[in-house]
C-alpha cells in the first residue's frame, strides 16, 4: 500500500468508530477493564518475585562440622562453599562468636547464669558456615552436595521456608495466566462484536469492492485500523491510571512498615511500568487486531 491509501484506510477506520461509537465506548472500557486487572495481576507478580529473592537471599543454609575439626580443613569446606556456583554469599561463625549469639538471645535478662560457663564453652562444637543461595529452588541440590563433603557434619536448611515460597510462586504463576487468558478472550469477544456492526452496515459496499476487484488487504485494513485504535486507546487509559494509583499506594504502604522497609522493598514505577506500559499497548493493539481479523474473515468470500 501506498502513502494515499494507507491514509484512505486510516480515515475509514476512524470513520467506523465514529459510526458506532456506542459499541467502541463500551469496547474501549471493556478492554480498559480488561488491561487494567491485567496489570494489577503483572504488578502483584512483579512485587511478589522481588520480595521473594528477597526473602531468599535470608533463608540460609547452616553447615556443621566433625568435632576437632582443624581451622585449614574448615577453611577448604569454605573455599568448597565459595566455589558452588549456586552460592551468593556465605559467613562463617565461629564457636566463640556462636556462645556470644547463644548469650544474647537467652542470657540477655541473667548475666549471672552465663558466667557460669566462663571457661567451658558449651557451643565449643558449633562453629558453622551460613549459606545462602541465588535460587532457593536449588537447595536441596545444594544441601546433598555439600554434605558428602570430607569434615561436614551436619547440614541444616529450612525446608518448610523454600517450599512454601515455591507453591506460593507456581500457584500465582497459574491462576495469573487463567485470569489473563479468560480476560483476553473477553477482550477478542468485545472487539469483535464492535467491527461486526461496523461490517454489517458496510456489507454491501464490502460485497461491491470485492466484485470491482479490490484485494483482501484493501476491503481488511479499515477495519483493523479501527480494531486496534480501539484496543491501543482502551489500553493506555488504564496504564495511566494504575500509574498514579501504584505511586501513591507503594508510599503509603513504605510510610506504614517502617523498619521492614529496610529490609523489604517493592518494585520501582520504573521497574514496573517499564514491562507494563509496552506489554499494555502490545495486549491492546494484539486484542483489537486479533478481534477484527476474525470478524472480517467471512465476509471476504464473495
Amino acid at each position: 500500500m501506498n502513502g494515499r491509501t494507507v491514509g484512505y484506510c486510516f480515515k475509514q477506520g476512524v470513520v467506523n468508530i465514529k459510526r458506532n461509537k456506542l459499541f467502541s465506548i463500551a469496547s474501549i472500557c471493556t478492554i480498559a477493564a480488561c488491561i487494567f486487572l491485567i496489570g494489577i495481576i503483572l504488578s502483584i507478580i512483579i512485587n511478589v518475585n522481588s520480595v521473594e529473592k528477597q526473602v531468599e537471599q535470608n533463608v540460609g543454609v547452616t553447615v556443621f562440622f566433625d568435632k576437632g575439626l582443624k581451622q585449614e580443613q574448615i577453611d577448604a569446606i569454605g573455599a568448597t562453599i565459595k566455589a558452588d556456583k549456586h552460592v551468593e554469599k556465605y559467613k562463617y561463625t565461629s564457636a566463640e562468636e556462636a556462645w556470644k549469639e547463644f548469650q544474647g538471645d537467652y542470657f540477655a535478662e541473667d548475666p549471672e547464669l552465663a558466667k557460669a560457663f566462663a571457661n567451658d564453652n558449651p557451643l565449643a562444637d558449633s562453629a558453622s558456615y551460613t549459606v545462602f543461595l541465588k535460587n532457593i529452588d536449588e537447595q536441596d541440590a545444594f544441601v546433598n552436595r555439600i554434605s558428602k563433603v570430607q569434615g561436614v557434619r551436619k547440614v541444616k536448611h529450612s525446608e518448610q521456608a523454600k517450599e512454601t515460597l515455591s507453591k506460593f510462586s507456581k500457584l500465582l504463576g497459574y491462576v495469573s495466566i487463567a485470569l489473563i487468558v479468560i480476560l483476553l478472550g473477553v477482550g477478542i469477544f468485545l472487539i469483535s462484536n464492535t467491527v461486526m456492526i461496523g461490517i454489517t452496515v458496510r456489507r454491501h459496499e464490502i460485497k461491491i469492492m470485492k466484485l470491482i476487484g479490490s484485494t483482501n488487504g484493501f476491503v481488511r485494513a479499515p477495519f483493523i485500523i479501527e480494531g486496534v485504535i480501539i484496543g491501543l486507546v482502551g489500553s493506555a487509559i488504564p496504564l495511566v491510571i494504575l500509574r498514579v494509583i501504584y505511586e501513591r499506594l507503594i508510599a503509603f504502604v513504605m510510610s506504614k512498615v517502617g523498619v521492614m522497609a529496610s529490609s523489604i522493598s517493592f518494585a520501582t514505577v520504573g521497574e514496573i511500568f517499564g514491562v507494563l506500559v509496552p506489554l499494555g499497548l502490545g495486549i491492546g493493539a494484539g486484542i483489537g487486531l486479533v478481534g477484527s481479523f476474525l470478524s472480517i474473515r467471512k465476509h471476504l468470500k464473495v
